[in-house]
């Protein structure tokens, strides 16, 4: 069986396709600019050379139909026929309260996504087109959704509520839900594997570290808390996104600036974080790397504020669950920037933590990176969100 991943945005489409049985991706590729001048589709099989191809994609429908027209292509392909494909896998951004884990796709979980759409209205309607396109060409396919939120649904309530009137959570679920969940899923197991332990034996704070970041705790296999919230603005400073800030700081800049609610949210969303900080340098943090090393002031300012706000994260998780035996990075930030994971650990003292700075330096495997008498674990873990999807998709219709 071939399992096909689907990663859909509002403009492109990332995909994989999986064999579960030896959990090899066979193919991936990109379909970017949707519905924009310029649409193209990028595919690259396992075995074979990356290819780009300049494709109308009026719609997501045509995407997915040049991306299964790749997948069959005579020369490049990697399967013969349609019904190679198994089942797909859809990446849904929210799940609210409804989904605890991933569902097999039907009419009811179709209108749930949609009603969730009001809690992620940037992300939840283009999943859905994804979803609909699919549907459309593969109609005898099963298809499953698996949600962002599922895995911090085991936050008890303390970990989830905010401090407003409870009505508010009753009337409209205004809670902390929590993103990026998959990763966090995958990568405290991976550690637990690694280090030849049991999960349910241990106490992990996950740093997902990317151009969005979040980080979670990780208790006994459980998530019992996570740093982004009703949405993905909230927690950690991250690449455009501002994180924790006192919320009167809207009414503050809507009088001083004279912007209205939506000209703020796209500050907050799109100019701040460490693009904002930097004075516009970079919100890449090679950029940032490259600007702190040189002693530049705006890169310097941007990545000390960054580390400082990851490390304030892991020590409060520390104390949630009283005591951390592991730390993970993971993403494109965690698993690629040391200086990152150096600044950050520097705070970490406290916990017994050592780093090794040799094994620091170490890129492309999963590895330990602290002493042998460190008090508590560092990890790097690369995360792989989409072996993720497979596998929980392979599950639920095998399982069926």
């Amino acid at each position: 069986m071939n399992i096909l991943v689907i990663n859909c945005g509002s403009s492109s489409i990332k995909f994989q396709l999986i064999r579960p049985e030896s959990e090899q991706c066979v193919a991936k590729g990109l379909c970017e600019r949707i519905g924009l001048d310029g649409s193209r589709l990028v595919y690259a099989p396992a075995d074979g050379e990356k290819e780009t191809v300049p494709a109308p994609m009026p719609d997501h429908t045509q995407a997915i139909r040049y991306v299964l027209e790749a997948l069959m292509n005579p020369k490049t392909g990697v399967v013969k026929r349609l019904d190679e494909i198994g089942a797909v896998g859809h990446r849904v951004v929210h799940g609210g309260e409804k989904f605890a884990r991933s569902a097999v796709i039907g009419e009811e979980v179709l209108n749930a996504v949609e009603e969730c759409g009001r809690l992620a209205p940037l992300h939840n309607p283009a999943n859905l087109v994804g979803i609909h396109a699919c549907r459309e060409l593969m109609p005898d396919t099963p298809m499953v959704a698996v949600f962002d939120t599922a895995f911090h649904q085991t936050m008890p309530e303390e970990a989830y509520l905010y401090g407003i009137p409870y009505e508010y959570y009753q009337k409209h679920r205004i809670r902390r839900y929590g993103f990026h969940g998959t990763s966090h899923s995958y990568v405290s197991a991976r550690a637990a594997q690694v280090l030849g332990q049991a999960c349910e034996t241990l106490k992990i704070i996950v740093c997902h570290l990317g151009n969005g970041a979040s980080v979670s705790a990780v208790k006994g296999g459980k998530c019992v808390d996570t740093s982004m919230g009703l949405t993905p603005l909230e927690g950690l400073i991250m690449g455009t996104r501002c994180g924790d800030i006192d919320p009167a700081i809207i009414e503050f800049l809507v009088r001083a600036e004279g912007k209205d609610v939506d000209g703020i949210m796209s500050i907050l969303n799109k100019k701040s974080g460490v693009l904002g900080l930097s004075e516009n340098l970079s919100s890449d943090f090679r950029d940032l790397e490259d600007g702190f090393v040189k002693g530049a002031e705006n890169a310097v300012r941007a990545m000390k504020t960054y580390c400082y706000r990851v490390a304030k994260y892991v020590g409060a998780y520390a104390a949630a669950m009283n005591g951390v035996d592991v730390v993970c990075f993971t993403a494109g930030v965690g698993e690629n920037a040391p200086l990152v994971r150096s600044m950050v650990c520097d705070y970490l003292g406290y916990l017994g933590i050592t780093l090794d700075q040799v094994a620091n330096r170490k890129r492309g495997e999963d590895v330990v990176i602290t002493t042998e008498d460190s008090a508590a674990k560092v990890m790097v873990i690369s995360t792989n969100e989409e072996l993720a999807i497979a596998r929980e998709t392979y599950h639920l219709v095998t399982c069926a």
